[in-house]
């Protein structure tokens, strides 16, 4: 037996970070995307001669209005139900919301479980028993797992369930379980959605998963996205692969450069990455952040970040990757020790003073704020009404200064950036975290 397994497909879903990309033909295909996953998941299934679709929760994404994209759902199921492919869903946190999902006409080869308790649907033709609840409401904290009805003899025996299990980083602990809860079901196969990265619990013959979502939104939902092939007989370890549905891959590549002495070979290092990932992704477009990280004698030459900027954007364009972002956390292994400290401490304490004023900086910040606060905003750079954003211009405008009164040279630039750092790492912290 075949069957396909997906999940969190939020159809239509915002993706983050197109405002840096601008408003070329890359943008139009990313807010596209999710509906071209969607069919990408249809082809799938019908390509393969699958048995019967899995589909384990947030189909859309939250209290979405427009009709339009309930409808192309439904078109997508229409052309599985042509091709008499039962289709087998759970509602998910997100579905929850959407009072518009749950007034949608189906077809007929769709069945959505119910909320109140776990239900069964039994393919007699084919040997097959699903089981499966929806979510009532957005959020749904009992173990819902303990409730699943057992195995049914005789027959393969599938799961569908919208959770958490024991927890993953960036997810919410929605209908919490163990692994240990899923497997005394004695189902072949538990079929996870919730967490967006791809994971298989369990070696023997009671396996469950999460196959990801179908299309990456943002650069930390990097890598290959898509659905799980799974095949099952009775008796038997289920046998599973995962089918990229994407249409474009997103990259975040934390990359160190302590091995390089000068900007080329920083270009070259972070162009050796972009290719492994070019390659990764064959005909996709690819959206990668770079974060450069380490401890080099190329410090200095990075402290121009327009020009480190153009040159990686030529690096990546001749890749057919598009950066999405570029991070520099990159220190000087030689601060210099003809650094007055006194004048260090003393450009340290005003930029610290400044920070801590909440009231002053909204003060300077006000005229800059009227003028281009929205526009910058929209383009995802700065919210001049955060005191935190405000706090670490404050912290930079201190390292810059220092970094001009040391000198003009790279190599005195990036030492002087090196010993600013090394001497605050409190505020070096806050500054990472409210440039993210």
């Amino acid at each position: 037996m075949r069957l396909v397994h997906a999940a969190d497909v939020h159809l239509d879903s915002p993706l983050r970070g197109l405002s840096r990309l601008g408003d070329g033909a890359l943008a139009d295909l990313l807010r596209q995307a999710t509906r071209r996953a969607l069919e990408n998941l249809t082809e799938l299934t019908v390509a393969i001669g699958a048995d019967g679709l899995l589909l384990a929760g947030d189909i859309y994404d939250g209290e979405w209005r427009d009709y339009g994209t309930g409808r192309f759902f439904v078109e997508q199921m229409g052309r599985l139900h042509d091709e008499q492919i039962p289709v087998f869903l759970v509602r998910g946190n997100h579905d929850a919301q959407s009072e518009i999902a749950r007034s949608l006409s189906l077809p007929p080869n769709v069945t959505v479980f119910g909320a109140d308790e776990a239900g069964t649907v039994v393919v007699d033709e084919i040997d097959l028993a699903v089981h499966g609840q929806s979510y009532a409401t957005r959020d749904v904290e009992t173990n819902l797992a303990r409730a699943y009805p057992d195995a049914i003899g005789g027959m393969v025996n599938v799961g569908l369930l919208h959770t958490a299990v024991e927890g993953a980083e960036g997810h919410a602990l929605y209908a919490p379980c163990t692994v240990d809860d899923l497997t005394r079901t004695g189902y072949d196969y538990f079929a996870l959605g919730h967490v967006h990265t791809h994971r298989i619990f369990g070696d023997g013959e009671r396996v469950a998963a999460f196959s990801g979502n179908l299309q990456g939104r943002h650069p930390r939902e990097s890598g290959p996205k898509g659905a799980l092939v799974v095949e099952l007989e009775p008796g038997r370890a289920p046998v599973i692969r995962l089918e990229p549905c994407d249409v474009a891959r997103w990259a975040s590549l934390r990359i160190d450069v302590a091995a390089c002495r000068t900007l080329d070979d920083v270009l070259a290092c972070v162009g050796g990455h972009l290719q492994v990932t070019r390659s990764d992704a064959g005909a996709r477009p690819v959206v990668a952040r770079v974060v450069l990280v380490g401890t080099s004698p190329a410090a200095g030459a990075l402290t121009d970040e327009e020009r480190l900027r153009e040159e990686l954007q030529m690096v990546a364009a001749g890749m057919a990757v598009s950066l999405e972002k570029i991070e520099v956390r990159v220190a000087s292994p030689h601060p210099p020790a003809s650094v007055d400290p006194e004048l260090m401490a003393t450009i340290r304490t005003a930029a610290d003073d400044l920070a801590g004023d909440t009231d002053r900086l909204a003060a300077l910040a006000g005229p800059l704020e009227r003028e281009v606060g929205r526009a910058l905003r929209g383009a995802g750079l700065l919210d001049l009404n955060d005191p935190a954003t405000l706090a670490d211009l404050a912290h930079r405008a201190g390292a810059g200064l220092f970094t001009r009164l040391v000198g003009d040279g790279e190599d005195w630039c990036g030492s002087a950036r090196s010993a600013w750092n090394a001497t605050a790492p409190s505020r070096g912290a806050v500054s990472r975290s409210a440039r993210d």
